[in-house]
């Protein structure tokens, strides 16, 4: 149980600033959460900038953002992608989760958007922060062309930083292996 006396660090920092210690708790961190987290959903986490929380010597919420590039409506834009979000089970419902979020989302500056694709416990922290679904198809651009995902239609998530987007227009992202978006 996270001890209620003590104040929870929260930190911002790039992949390659992690000792192998911490992304090795970080990943493990993942899979309780996720059930299901394989090794291409945590490459997916890898080379952008991760936010820790760490309390009582331990890490207990993680997220990350890496680059992606999403097109909407034929214009490739610049994204955020937010990637691994989990708290630990003896952790949640202590804002830990809102902030991961909100460190990750301080770096929209640098992005066209931010977008994550969310499982469904994690809707109602998303929407709580005021992200937003995306109402269009969605699909992916593969060596064979454009290829659509419905299943990932209603899970995908947005906040766009004032980048003027259609939420009905159809979103296309950038082929990788694994889940794509």
């Amino acid at each position: 149980m996270v001890n209620p006396t003590h104040a929870a660090t929260v930190r911002r920092c790039h992949t390659a600033e992690l000792t192998p210690a911490e992304l090795t708790e970080a990943r493990a961190l993942c899979e309780s959460s996720f059930g299901d987290f394989t090794d291409a959903d945590w490459t997916h986490a890898l080379g952008g900038m991760h936010v820790v929380v760490e309390d009582d010597d331990r890490i207990v919420a993680h997220g990350a953002v890496v680059l992606r590039r999403l097109m909407v409506e034929s214009a490739w834009l610049r994204c955020g992608y937010v990637e691994a979000v989990a708290v630990a089970d003896d952790a949640r419902r202590a804002g830990h989760g809102a902030a991961v979020m909100a460190a990750l989302e301080e770096l929209a500056p640098g992005y066209d958007l931010l977008a994550l694709s969310a499982s469904a416990a994690g809707v109602p922290l998303y929407e709580s922060l005021g992200w937003e679904v995306w109402r269009g198809p969605s699909s992916v651009a593969t060596a064979v062309g454009v290829v659509p995902t419905p299943d990932d239609d209603g899970s995908i998530y947005v906040r766009t930083n004032g980048t003027p987007v259609d939420l009905d227009a159809a979103i296309t992202c950038d082929w990788r292996e694994g889940d794509v978006w």
